[in-house]
């Protein structure tokens, strides 16, 4: 089952942070491929790096390639969706996750309880 990570997921999954389920630890010791990585989260990370929000190494695109995690990139069918999300959340970043997730047919990994009701699969 391909598995989308949030950005606070990936973030938490690389930081060995004690928030991350056990499930989630589990699926890490095995193979890695079925847990996704979006172009999203990078973009996303970068930008509150540059605002000073977030402390993260320099080389993290290298660690995530380097992880073994699969990645997903931003297509324009993913931006296109948005258009159909709600206005349930106002954070454009987990918007177009959940895109990606509906367009993908996949399962988003996220503790963010108010995703699951754009009707994605979420598991945290």
């Amino acid at each position: 089952m391909k598995q989308l990570l949030d950005t606070h997921a990936l973030l938490w999954v690389l930081g060995g942070d004690k928030r991350t389920p056990e499930w989630l630890r589990t699926d890490l010791a095995g193979t890695r491929g079925d847990l996704l990585v979006s172009d999203v989260s990078i973009w996303e990370i970068a930008i509150k790096k540059s605002l000073g929000r977030l402390d993260v190494p320099e080389d993290l695109p290298l660690i995530i390639d380097e992880s073994g995690f699969g990645q997903i990139p931003i297509k324009t069918s993913h931006l296109w969706a948005v258009r159909n999300l709600e206005p349930i959340h106002g954070d454009p970043f987990d918007r177009l996750l959940v895109a990606q997730a509906l367009e993908e047919g996949m399962t988003l990994a996220t503790s963010d309880r108010d995703l699951g009701r754009y009707g994605v699969p979420t598991r945290w």
